[in-house]
């Protein structure tokens, strides 16, 4: 049995989880949150707390037994704290900046890019180069940072591109006159 998914999970306070069958739904202050979930592992609401058992002794389940233990750990959170990525945008006349639920990127294409912020997120954009990607959902949030950094991956030799903060980038040296 996996480490992870024996660890029950632990309700705060101001959240609500409920079961449909093999869907998970949790309310709190920063949202509502849904997942359905594989019939391989079994979820129980007790007192408070939320327990993850597998069905059998498969490998799918034993597999899906701490990930889906983990998935809902990051429900409550999300609901309660949420979770947020920054990046950075360096380059000569790169920008960025929010107009409604479109993020505008200048990075040095000869078009702006843009993007059509999901529901559930906020990007707040600060000096024009620092972004904030913030919401209840874990895996949103890190798509929403991904796609963005897609866009224009950092370059190894001048480090130009979108980079999420936190990130190792090897810088590589040029090529010598000689």
């Amino acid at each position: 049995m996996s480490r992870i998914g024996r660890l029950p999970i632990q309700i705060p306070e101001k959240v609500n989880v409920t079961l449909d069958g093999d869907a998970v739904t949790v309310e709190g202050p920063g949202g509502k949150l849904h997942k359905t979930f594989n019939k391989v592992v079994d979820i129980e609401v007790n007192e408070g707390v939320v327990n993850v058992t597998p069905r059998n002794s498969s490998r799918l389940a034993r597999a899906m037994h701490g990930t889906a233990r983990s998935i809902i750990s990051g429900m409550v959170e999300g609901v309660t704290s949420g979770f947020s990525k920054q990046l950075e945008i360096n380059g000569v006349g790169f920008r960025a900046s929010v107009q409604g639920r479109m993020l505008n990127l200048r990075l040095g294409f000869s078009h702006p890019v843009n993007y059509s912020i999901p529901e559930g997120i906020t990007v707040t954009v600060t000096a024009n180069t620092n972004l904030k990607v913030e919401g209840a959902d874990k895996h949103l949030v890190g798509q929403v940072a991904a796609d963005i950094k897609s866009f224009y991956p950092v370059e190894p030799y001048k480090g130009k591109g979108v980079r999420i903060i936190g990130q190792y980038v090897r810088r590589k040296e040029g090529k010598k006159a000689g």
